[in-house]
Formats: C-alpha cells, sequence, structure tokens
C-alpha cells in the first residue's frame, strides 16, 4: 500500500534571512551615492542590460530606493522592486515587488495570488544575485563622486 507524504509546514529560517538583508545592505550601499538625497539615480550596464537604482525616500534612519530593469527591450526582465536600507539595523528588504505591494514573510500555498511559501526569502536572495552580478560586472553609467 502506498504511504501519503506527509507535509512539514514551512517556517521562516530568521537567521538566514537576517544574513540575507545585511549582505545586501552591504551589497547596495556600494551601488547607491553617498548621503543619498530624493531622486538620485544611478545606472549600471551589466552585459547588454541597463539596471537603474533610484533614491526615493531618505529619513533619518532608512532609505527607499527603486531598482528596475530600464533597457527600452529587456532581455532577462528584473522585476520592479523596491528595498528599504535601514541604516541603524545595517539590513536591506525588499518591501515591494512588480506583482505584490506587501510582501509577507511567509504564505499559505496554494493561494490566490499564486506566490511560493518563502517568496519574501526569494525576492530577497533574488535581489542579493542581482546586486552581486552588478558589483562584479557592472560598469556604472553615472559618475560616482565620492
Amino acid at each position: 500500500m502506498a504511504k501519503v507524504a506527509e507535509r512539514k509546514p514551512y517556517h521562516v529560517d530568521l537567521a538566514e534571512l537576517m544574513r540575507t538583508y545585511e549582505t545586501n545592505y552591504a551589497k547596495l550601499n556600494a551601488l547607491i551615492p553617498n548621503n543619498a538625497s530624493v531622486g538620485d539615480v544611478r545606472c549600471y550596464q551589466a552585459a547588454s542590460m541597463t539596471y537603474q537604482i533610484q533614491v526615493g525616500e531618505v529619513t533619518k534612519y532608512t532609505t527607499l530606493v527603486d531598482i528596475c530593469q530600464s533597457d527600452d527591450v529587456p532581455v532577462f526582465p528584473l522585476p520592479k522592486m523596491s528595498v528599504r536600507l535601514y541604516h541603524d539595523a545595517r539590513v536591506a528588504e525588499v518591501c515591494e515587488c512588480a506583482h505584490l505591494k506587501r510582501i509577507n514573510a511567509r504564505y499559505d500555498y496554494p493561494n490566490d495570488k499564486m506566490v511560493q511559501q518563502d517568496e519574501k526569502a526569494q525576492l530577497n536572495r533574488f535581489l542579493g544575485d542581482w546586486l552581486t552580478f552588478c558589483l562584479r560586472h557592472g560598469i556604472s553609467r553615472t559618475p560616482i563622486n565620492i
């Protein structure tokens, strides 16, 4: 007789998520201008793709940046993301993505929006991979003032 596989409930790995936030903060700080102000834009050419990081909000302890692909015809479309940098905690997290206005730490599955149980972790890992790609292969199209 066949045995039905038992599905274990998904639990957020907080330690891994915080490591991802911390490394994303360090990587993103290397790509945005020092003393950023609202409206600052940085464009990076990586391979045949152009990516844009725009500062949308600056407060005493946080900075909100929007990241998008700015090619006329994207080869591999990057979803538009909003990322909040928390300077006191030195972490950065994806707080909004093209298809999600608010990203929960965990989702029931299946669901109406067809998002994965660990959608937040996946988006933040994707951001980390993208930032690494820009740091390794990207050329700034904007002069960087130090």
